[in-house]
């Protein structure tokens, strides 16, 4: 099911995610697709952690509700040199690091 959030929700998720993936850091989920995407336009893993760091409300696109494998999914899109990136990520456990 997908849902869309307001921009408070989304704020809010942001306060919550920046700190825990400051903290704890994040897991990759790698899929040969998204890899190979990554490969053509030079993102390096060191650039992809930047990338997200700097996501913001105004990015936000939906949230996949119940994903069964690691909750809700919040979807972002961000600009990298004039290619939109699709970025899922979620919460994870808490106590964990973010996915």
């Amino acid at each position: 099911m997908i849902s869309i959030k307001n921009e408070q929700e989304v704020e809010a998720f942001l306060r919550e995610f920046k700190p825990k993936f400051n903290v704890w850091g994040i897991i990759f989920i790698n899929r040969e697709k998204n890899e190979e995407a990554l490969r053509v336009l030079g993102i390096t893993p060191i650039a992809r952690e930047e990338i997200i760091k700097k996501i913001e409300k105004e990015d936000y696109s939906h949230t996949v509700i119940d994903e069964v494998s690691f909750g809700d999914m919040w979807v972002f899109g961000k600009d990298y040199d004039g290619t939109e990136l699709y970025i899922k990520i979620s919460m994870g456990r808490p106590g964990n690091k973010t996915i």
